[in-house]
């Protein structure tokens, strides 16, 4: 029987699926698979990509941990693709390898003022209150006034987390020094901007709900927003996504605001013009002092115009939710454009430097985000992980021949390079820690945050709770 050995880099929901829907399907071949992260615990995203209270994140992840504590994929955790391991070293252990390496960073918002002190990118911001152990421990949550850039999840999410009262994130696994952060918030009002209309957005209903369930927070739509269209009217009586969005924003119309001490505005047809800069005494200060936005209207097929009305909301810090962007990997072909690895249905392809044309890379694939851009839920990363799997299983004549095929060669490579890896037992000891400093207060888990503790209880070299 053939041997396939398979290098996984990126252990989230995209290289986890195509690892499970390779084992379960492929009978041909006698299949090793190795996942490599370069985070300590696994899950990616899902772990440190949605906010901590949404409660149906326990559902997938529970999926994903069935499918590692299986015990036929092999995890290699805190080993960074491209200094501790590169492509050669892939090439001389494995047949082929696949990347999964998601869409971790902010898109750009090219308008002016935007590097003002002040102005964020979402994708930091969600890294920093889900306790990423690679951005810093404390955030500057000193605006009384906030506008996030954006009508898609993360927009939802990181509004969210910024309207919401700190107490009210404590049946969640936030971790302690974000919650001291939270809870010191100046904040009295959170402004939401998207350019196109209500019919328009690309957030969820579950999403949106989630608002209007917020403790002490007044949710404030606009009624001139609601002006629609025929082709708005007919996305409500077609779409029953966009007729549950509808409903919900209608209601909320109707609603007495005034007596909460937070107040979350969603603003429609605002298109971002610029960030303007705070003055004082005369003085330009670096920081951000209001936002500026070009008034759209419905252009009668489904998208905006301009009206040329600009108007202004005063805000000490914004943050753009406009947009996941991947990031390069080392010898491994990349589409600044678009953020993503090029590649026809998974399989990576490289240009030709004297013909210009695109071949494919044999050897090489990606699924997810990486592979596809930022864009579907995880019922699109399944699909994407079939595509590409099947693919590597037709390429059998295009593998890699490696030099040193063994299981036991790679654990000797990592410890000849003194890398402290964490394995599947590494992630359940970390796991059983953070659910007992949660079982301490009352809550699920505590998640640890900085790095080298994460190593070292995943390895035991430091006592657990």
């Amino acid at each position: 029987m053939t041997k396939l050995r398979l290098a996984i880099v990126g252990a989230g929901p995209a290289g986890i699926y195509a690892a499970d829907i390779l084992l379960k399907a492929e009978k041909a071949f006698d299949v090793s698979i190795d996942l490599f992260d370069a985070l300590p615990a696994p899950y990616g995203l899902v772990r440190y990509g949605v906010a901590p209270d949404h409660p149906r994140i326990k559902g997938i992840i529970n999926a994903l941990r069935e499918v590692l504590d299986r015990g036929d994929i092999r995890i290699f955790g805190n080993v960074k693709f491209g200094t501790d391991i590169t492509l050669d070293d892939l090439k001389r252990h494995y047949n082929a390898v696949i990347f999964a390496t998601g869409a971790v960073k902010d898109a750009d918002l090219a308008i002016p003022g935007i590097e003002l002190d002040g102005s964020y990118g979402a994708a930091e911001f969600v890294s920093w209150f889900d306790g990423h152990p690679d951005y810093p421990r404390s955030w500057p949550l000193e605006a009384r006034e906030v506008a996030v850039i954006g009508n898609g999840n993360v927009a939802l999410d990181v509004s969210r987390i910024l309207a919401k009262h700190a107490d009210d994130l404590l049946v969640t696994e936030i971790p302690d020094n974000v919650y001291a952060g939270l809870k010191e918030s100046p904040v009295t009002d959170v402004h939401v901007f998207g350019r196109r209309g209500p019919t328009s957005v690309k957030f969820t209903p579950l999403e949106l709900r989630e608002l209007g369930e917020l403790r002490d927070v007044d949710i404030i739509v606009y009624d001139e927003d609601f002006d629609y269209d025929d082709a708005a009217r007919a996305a409500v009586s077609g779409n029953k996504q966009v007729f549950v969005i509808d409903k919900v924003l209608n209601q909320w119309r109707q609603r007495e605001v005034g007596q909460a001490s937070r107040r979350l505005h969603l603003h429609f047809f605002a298109k971002p013009v610029e960030v303007v800069e705070a003055i004082e005494n005369g003085q330009p200060t670096g920081r951000v002092g209001a936002f500026r936005f070009e008034r759209t209207a419905p252009d009668g097929e489904g998208g905006v115009v301009g009206t040329g009305e600009i108007r202004e909301i005063p805000i000490q810090a914004i943050y753009r939710a406009v947009g996941y962007f991947g990031s390069p990997l080392s010898a491994v072909p990349f589409d600044k454009k678009r953020g993503v690895i090029p590649n026809r249905e998974g399989q990576v392809l490289v240009k030709d430097p004297e013909t210009g044309t695109s071949q494919q890379m044999y050897g090489v694939y990606a699924t997810g985000w990486i592979k596809r851009g930022p864009v579907g839920l995880i019922g699109h990363t399944k699909s994407d992980a079939m595509e590409t799997v099947r693919h590597l299983i037709n390429d059998v004549g295009n593998w890699w021949s490696p030099e040193q095929p063994s299981e036991e060669s790679v654990v000797t490579m990592l410890d000849e390079r003194g890398i402290r890896y964490t394995d599947l037992d590494g992630w359940h000891n970390l796991d059983e820690h953070e659910k007992a400093l949660g079982a301490g207060q009352g809550r699920e888990r505590i998640k640890v945050v900085p790095r080298e503790e994460m190593v070292d209880i995943s390895t035991g070299t430091q006592a657990r709770a």
